[in-house]
């Protein structure tokens, strides 16, 4: 057993109102630079819809995760080394700017200056990588928000797709006239695979995966631009930066988590739904996970990696892999591991891909009460619930092929408990005494429901030594706040051209600090 931990999230669906400050947010945050335009490390989608980039979960298109070889063996997708050496200076498996959308702006000078008139000034779409004017805009991160595209583009959602292709009372369910219709939204952000096909696909080895906390960079000093990391990328969670030529992904707010801080996505999330936390796992088993033959087994099997904090044996087994206490102390209370493994609620996204993903989901199961009431009866009682979780507006087969690689069983017993919380719930808030008392559904109602902050993110810190360690490297490659100037905004930085001054302004972990006790404390006085 070789025990190691990871950064984990879950992402709870029913909360999710498409709000998309997480993708504002976080745009401002790491993606303000010139050549990243149309670069959204976080996007929320709205289901069923193409997605972004374009259809990226049809892998016969764009040959990304893993698959099996005759022998049983992982490979990549795309290909050996030798396919792979024969494309390196022209991949003819990239999303294109159409796939992703041409970024544009708007003339407001023309709104703003134009003279006295008898016509209404207009300001033409702009694009930002030509300067020059566009006819029309034609896609966009969300071009289906709420369904906005669904009759001419959901049908080619590749979900829809594979569900059409299987037995017409599952493919029926899947229609676009506007009185059965029905959608949610989707959040997403770089899985920070457990098994990342990225990572296993860079020719230079900029990509990796951190051993102390399980996220994957890039390496911008050591990137050459091959991209076959975008290629390799499932998700297409990585983006190439057409002006520095450096792939570009989410870094999962690293200098944020190491000081104790939420993701700015999970900080800024209007409906509160995303949980922060650790997950212990047994690396040995990753490889033998992701080689599970049968595709609805991968999520049993990726399960089956995962440790228990609580037993004494992998506690021993993870101090002797140098695993600090305060990490063991963490995955012992952490939320994502109670919502992925105790409960089961929360589910991979696309596991058939064989990354095994670390961003989890609890699936929606809002529209259910809705359905019921209008049929005449009461779409809170326990009995109801559970018998109209097959009739869902959402059908189960659809959250299937999205989170269990089509296997609808442990779907429907994650929706189930989610009813179960419900109906449970509901006899407490009306004063009624349950039949039967559990102390574990109010545990699960908190955690999804009020759950506090301290409650949602459990975030262990990096080692004080290694943080100011890494500060003082920092000075002494001449990042001083002594020589910031403003002036300089145009000039290189560390992503490259145009993406900041030369000479960064540090922020030392005590101001990390500071800010964290400010965006926490209740009192003002307490900060």
């Amino acid at each position: 057993m070789r025990v190691m931990a990871q950064i984990a999230m879950v992402m709870n669906l029913d909360k999710c109102i498409g709000c998309s400050a997480c993708s504002v947010t976080c745009k401002q945050t790491w993606t303000n630079r010139r050549g990243v335009e149309y670069v959204w490390f976080n996007n929320v989608e709205t289901r069923p819809g193409l997605g972004y980039p374009r259809r990226y979960a049809d892998q016969e298109k764009w040959k990304g995760g893993w698959e099996l070889d005759k022998r049983g063996r992982l490979k990549l997708k795309q290909g050996g080394r030798l396919k792979k050496l024969a494309e390196i200076f022209a991949n003819p498996v990239l999303p294109t700017v159409e796939d992703y959308y041409e970024p544009w702006t708007y003339d407001y000078d023309d709104l703003q200056q134009a003279p006295l008139g008898t016509d209404y000034p207009v300001a033409r779409p702009r694009s930002l990588l030509t300067g020059k004017p566009m006819d029309t805009v034609r896609w966009s991160a969300n071009w289906d928000d709420n369904l906005g595209g669904a009759p001419e583009y959901g049908p080619e959602d590749p979900v829809v797709q594979r569900m059409r292709a299987q037995a017409s009372t599952v493919g029926e369910k899947v229609k676009f006239e506007f009185e059965q219709a029905f959608m949610f939204y989707l959040p997403r952000i770089c899985e920070h695979c457990l098994n990342p096909a990225c990572v296993a696909s860079c020719p230079s080895g900029a990509m990796y995966k951190r051993s102390e906390d399980g996220i994957v960079l890039v390496d911008q000093d050591r990137c050459r631009g091959w991209r076959q990391c975008v290629t390799a990328c499932p998700y297409k969670k990585v983006y190439f930066n057409h002006r520095t030529g450096k792939a570009e992904k989410c870094t999962f707010c690293y200098p944020r988590v190491e000081v104790g801080l939420p993701t700015v996505c999970s900080e800024t999330c209007p409906g509160r739904l995303r949980y922060l936390g650790v997950m212990l796992y047994d690396a040995d088993k990753v490889a033998d996970a992701a080689r599970t033959t049968d595709d609805r087994d991968l999520y049993e099997a990726q399960l089956g990696v995962f440790l228990d904090p609580a037993d004494p044996a992998v506690v021993r087994a993870a101090e002797a892999a140098g695993i600090p206490h305060d990490w063991i102390g963490a995955a012992q209370r952490s939320p994502v591991r109670k919502l992925i493994c105790d409960y089961r609620v929360a589910l991979p996204l696309h596991p058939e891909f064989r990354t095994l993903p670390m961003v989890w989901y609890v699936p929606p199961l809002s529209p259910v009460v809705e359905a019921v009431a209008e049929s005449g009866h009461d779409g809170e009682e326990a009995g109801n619930l559970f018998g109209a979780i097959d009739a869902l507006r959402i059908p189960v087969e659809y959250l299937a092929e999205l989170f269990t690689a089509g296997d609808v069983v442990p779907v429907r017993a994650a929706l189930g408990r989610l009813a179960a919380m419900r109906a449970y719930m509901r006899e407490v808030n009306l004063g009624e005494r349950p039949a039967e008392p559990s102390a574990e559904i109010e545990e699960l109602y908190r955690l999804l429901a009020i759950a506090k902050y301290e409650e949602r993110y459990v975030i262990p810190t990096a080692a004080m030594s290694d943080a100011h360690a890494m500060e003082e490297a920092a000075l002494a490659s001449g990042c001083s706040v002594d020589d910031y100037d403003t002036s300089d905004l145009d000039r290189n930085g560390p992503f490259g051209d145009d993406s900041g001054p030369k000479n960064l302004p540090m922020v030392t972990l005590e101001d990390f600090h500071a800010m964290r006790r400010r965006q926490t404390a209740d009192r003002e006085e307490d900060a």
